[in-house]
């Protein structure tokens, strides 16, 4: 970076990035497979695919399904178990010296007590990600549609491990706003917002659901809309930092989540179009920032919000 060119770099927690542009969990494998496509190193952090205690083989097929502006996916979490994933799969993607996030997905409390402890230990993760909004395993948004199973895990989460930790919140809920504060009220120092949405598709030949598992979680440009209205709402809410997520597929797209109150943003259907579109938005972010006169990303977070005022926004 030149002395004329924007800082892109942003914290979530004690955790500092040098851009704010992640992969989604679920979506990215675990960084190697894309590696062998471009230098996954320039980006700001890999999110790792969910991790569980024990192995998981998933759902029953078909697991997606391809919907007008979207996707429908219901894999169930499948992945090889927290020791394999700290064994085979973190000591390779050390290698590219890119943050590593791992998200952690359990049924009980002590399972994501396990996986947090497990995970810290390792002295590869850079942050965790507490998956409480998964809609295609059973249980797998029981923390995350009550702020007070929300708080009560992340508190005993919190006081088991010293690393950044990072709640993703469900948008299939009545009120997001209370399940964000009650994770921020318990110690999360950022907030994922957010999951996939809850939804189906019928065979009208076979006269039966396409997926194996009913219903699946919707993702990709559908969901963008919703996205947005969700981080608008969270950030007017809690003072930690948003990673914003849901149907980013270009820059313009990042854009509308930061002005809405995203730090940080994750990539996620759109790698599975366009492997590079992680990287294509980071190269898209400098040059925004280059052409509109922006010294650092704190300059554009939450902007949207004081439009009628005619001055920036508060940074978070």
């Amino acid at each position: 970076m030149t002395s004329n060119s924007p800082d892109l770099a942003v914290r979530i927690g004690s955790l500092r990035l040098k851009n704010p542009v992640m992969t989604a969990s679920g979506t990215f494998g675990y960084g190697l497979e894309y590696a062998e496509l471009f230098d996954i190193s320039k980006l700001g952090a890999v999110v790792i695919k969910a991790a569980t205690l024990e192995p998981r083989v998933g759902n029953p097929p078909p697991r997606v399904v391809e919907t007008p502006a979207g996707m429908l996916n219901a894999i169930g979490l499948q992945n090889p178990g927290a020791e394999a994933v700290i064994s085979e799969k973190l000591p390779r993607l050390a290698e590219y010296g890119v943050p590593i996030i791992v998200n952690l997905a359990g049924e009980a409390v002590d399972d994501y007590l396990q996986l947090a402890e497990k995970f810290s230990a390792c002295g590869q993760v850079s942050a965790l990600e507490l998956n409480i909004s998964c809609p295609n395993v059973k249980h797998g948004m029981d923390f995350g549609t009550h702020p007070q199973l929300t708080g009560e895990l992340v508190s005993k989460v919190r006081a088991a491990s010293d690393l950044p930790l990072i709640t993703k919140l469900s948008p299939n809920v009545t009120d997001i706003t209370e399940i964000a504060v009650a994770a921020v009220e318990a110690g999360s120092d950022a907030l994922s917002v957010i999951n996939t949405l809850v939804g189906m598709s019928i065979d009208i030949e076979r006269r039966r659901p396409l997926l194996g598992n009913i219903t699946g979680g919707l993702s990709g440009p559908a969901i963008k809309p919703v996205a947005v209205r969700c981080v608008w709402e969270v950030y007017e809410q809690v003072g930690v930092p948003i990673i914003g997520m849901g149907g980013i597929m270009n820059t313009q797209d990042a854009l509308e989540f930061i002005m809405a109150g995203a730090s940080a943003i994750a990539v996620g259907t759109a790698s599975f179009v366009n492997p590079t579109a992680s990287l294509e938005i980071v190269a898209g972010l400098d040059a925004y920032m280059s052409s509109h006169n922006l010294a650092d990303m704190a300059q554009l977070v939450g902007t949207a919000h004081s439009w009628y005022a005619g001055e920036p926004g508060p940074c978070r």
